[in-house]
């Protein structure tokens, strides 16, 4: 167990101050965005938010955003106790799990396409590295754009974006301290200050130490978090702001099982068990840096500008014993064997050092032709992905059994470790922008673009150069918003993006190749209707199409080729409600129906199957009512579905469908004067047993375990 660590004791015992309050940010077309400190009317829904950045360059009010966003306000981060992107996700239907294991970096998929970890995950609008876990002591929201956004991102997967937006200098103090039912400790801090003679000078820092005692036998951890956000109002016209944020985590992580000689999924195992806990492994240790600057200049009362940079840069010691495949000394299978049989290799890769860098100039403005109003935004912008590492080892040193009740012991291979090298140098610059051209009161066309010009290289230990990729493509975007009245629109939408290929595993008959670029389109049309001011309803429908890409077997089935083959189509239908039901309850509900196949592979039985880990439907409801009879106290709760989702191209194993349902509850109250505010939360309450996910990793398909039944208790203290 980890002792809570120096910094989070004493800023823990440094944050007495003035009471807690909250800061929003608001702005409008001509002035930069100015800081209200305001008090938190407990009436209000601080689960919906109302505007968001993500789908284009500006803020941007949701209704008036021709794109399906999904957006999770701070304050239901805090009543879900969320740490983790799995705990931010969970209450949306279009969004699931793919390949995300406890004590590692998680990854997610958006109307069933992976993100791309290069360049799918976003602070402030600016890419970070993907291969790490996001903290979320400093984050405002988490915004999602679901579905293609190449004019957002440029060369990024199909199926969307995550951005963090963090929180901004404020007069704010508070500390919360939890536990959960397995002994876990947690202590975090939110401390900020507005100074200067006009408040022009702001100041906020957040910190956080958890001691992790994970479900998972042999997988504790800790981790550490600061981070420190700073505001400079030089003039009226003119600000400043930086954000940079660190993080250190370690933790064993808990390898996923594959299936029983490829078509069987595993049954009768628990999700606190780890295959092959070897004395000699160690945990997984990532340590995470983001930064980011932004200054934005008022040029008049219609344009105004920004310069933003920043870097995001993770480095991942991984020391493991994991479990992969069967019968490596006779004829070697990827899959574990029938009878629950698996090898065990002395995997080692540390230093795997991964950075992003990206920097923006943008102009926004609006003008007039005619009777037309435009609202113009263009920009500039470049980023670099480096990824240095060496090729580490993965050397045999035994098998055993899902099944076997005491794990059998076996001694590390010895083997040394290469030395690192620079595997990816990856360069992007490009040209963006995004007119909405407004006719009257009821009709807009949102038109827009990004030419990209993309450079990439990638070389062997020895610096040569193995694979030189330029590609050169404009990636258009279009939009019709019709406004039946002020609070109901209907859109139509087009866009496409280029996504980078993916890589060959080692089994197969072409590794290392690395699959060429490839343009995915979406067609979407969408209704928003805001019924009342504090209920909203959304309905979308898409069609997604990509290049398949998926190991191709020969004529015996013994051999695989990973080929780009066929197209892989995502057709689907979202619907949402977001508000307060009555005065008491507030609710947030969403069904999301995807059919995702692929045709024209070349490999009949994979031709009009359901792909891997998309589930057919899924559901989630999430609820939070008000006692009317005790002031402050609220109860809470969720309810999740997930219908069955398949572990197989040609979709002859699946796991089960399965219903989960959370429970909480929220308290407010004053001690000594100061709010405070006791959570209580109970997921997978009635202790269901399900595979929480299907997904893929470098060509290999693994199954996780759900949590069981966990309780989590915290207190925050505002002062």
């Amino acid at each position: 167990m980890k002792r809570f660590s120096p910094l989070a004791i004493s800023l823990t015992l440094a944050s007495v101050a003035p009471s807690a309050v909250r800061a929003e940010e608001i702005g409008d077309a001509g002035t930069l965005p100015t800081i209200n400190v305001t008090a938190e009317d407990a009436r209000t829904d601080v689960y919906r938010a109302r505007s968001s950045s993500i789908a284009g360059f500006g803020e941007m009010p949701l209704l008036d955003t021709p794109a399906s966003v999904s957006v999770v306000t701070e304050a239901q981060l805090k009543d879900q106790q969320a740490r983790l992107l799995s705990d931010v996700i969970k209450n949306d239907a279009s969004i699931g799990e793919n390949y995300a294991p406890v004590g590692y970096y998680e990854n997610i998929s958006v109307r069933g396409f992976p993100l791309d970890l290069a360049s799918g995950y976003r602070i402030d609008g600016l890419s970070v590295v993907g291969e790490q876990n996001i903290a979320l002591e400093n984050k405002e929201q988490v915004e999602i754009i679901k579905g293609l956004s190449g004019l957002q991102g440029g060369v990024v997967n199909a199926g969307g974006l995550v951005n963090y937006v963090t929180k901004r200098p404020a007069d704010v103090r508070s500390v919360t301290l939890g536990t959960d039912s397995n002994g876990s400790r947690y202590v975090a801090t939110d401390l900020g200050v507005l100074f200067g003679e006009q408040k022009q000078f702001g100041l906020r820092v957040n910190a956080a130490h958890e001691d992790i005692n994970s479900y998972v036998d042999y997988s504790n951890g800790y981790r550490d978090f600061a981070s420190v956000a700073a505001a400079w109002d030089i003039s009226s016209k003119a600000r400043l702001q930086f954000n940079i944020e660190y993080q250190k985590k370690s933790q064993k992580s808990v390898a996923g099982y594959q299936l029983l000689g490829g078509t069987t999924v595993p049954s009768n195992v628990s999700p606190t068990a780890m295959l092959t806990p070897q004395s000699w492994a160690q945990p997984v240790r990532i340590d995470s840096l983001n930064f980011n600057t932004r200054f934005d200049l008022e040029f008049n009362a219609d344009w105004r500008g920004h310069v933003v940079a920043g870097r995001s840069r993770a480095v991942i010691d991984d020391y493991l014993a994991f479990p992969y495949g069967s019968n490596f000394a006779t004829v070697f299978s990827p899959t574990f064997a029938a009878n629950g049989d698996y090898d065990v290799y002395d995997y080692r890769s540390p230093d795997d050092t991964r950075r992003n860098d990206e920097a923006q100039a943008v102009l926004q403005g609006k003008f007039n032709t005619g009777a037309i109003k435009h609202d113009l935004t263009a920009g500039l912008s470049m980023s670099r992905r480096v990824i240095d590492k060496s090729d580490g080892i993965s050397s045999w040193v035994g098998s055993d059994n899902i099944y076997n009740p005491v794990p059998l012991a076996f001694p590390a291979s010895g083997a040394g470790i290469p030395a690192s090298y620079r595997n990816l140098d990856s360069r992007q610059q490009a040209i963006f922008f995004t007119d909405r051209l407004q006719f009257n009161d009821r009709w807009q066309v949102l038109a827009g673009g990004r030419q990209v010009w993309l450079k990439e290289q990638t070389y062997d230990p020895a610096g040569a150069v193995t694979r030189d990729t330029s590609r050169s493509l404009f990636l258009p975007q279009a939009a019709l918003i019709f406004k039946l009245q002020q609070n109901m629109s209907l859109y139509g939408s087009y866009a496409e993006t280029l996504t980078m290929g993916t890589s060959a595993a080692f089994w197969q008959s072409n590794y290392p190749t690395i699959l060429p670029p490839s343009v995915a389109r979406q067609l979407e049309a969408g209704f928003k209707y805001d019924w009342n001011k504090d209920l909203g309803f959304t309905a979308a429908v898409f069609r997604m199409k990509k290049a398949y890409e998926y190991p191709k077997p020969d004529a015996a089935g013994t051999s695989f080729a990973y080929i780009q083959q066929g197209t892989q189509t995502h057709r689907g239908i979202e619907l949402g409600a977001n508000g307060n039901v009555t005065r008491q309850l507030r609710l947030a509900a969403s069904v999301a129906f995807i059919q995702a196949r692929a045709d024209d592979t070349g490999t009949p039985a994979y031709d009009g199957k359901q792909a891997i880990n998309v589930p057919r439907m899924r559901s989630a409801v999430y609820a939070d009512y008000a006692v009317a009879a005790l002031p402050g106290f609220n109860l809470l709760g969720s309810w999740l579905y997930s219908g069955s989702k398949v572990a197989t191209r040609d979709g002859s194993a699946a796991v089960p469908a399965y219903h989960i349902f959370n429970a909480g509850l929220r308290y407010q109250t004053r001690m000594g004067g100061h709010p405070t505010t006791m959570r209580l939360t109970v997921d997978n309450v009635f202790d269901k047993r399900y595979w929480k996910d299907t997904g893929e990793s470098l060509g290999d398909s693994y199954l996780h375990l759900g949590a069981p039944r966990l309780a989590r208790l915290s207190v925050q203290y505002d002062f």
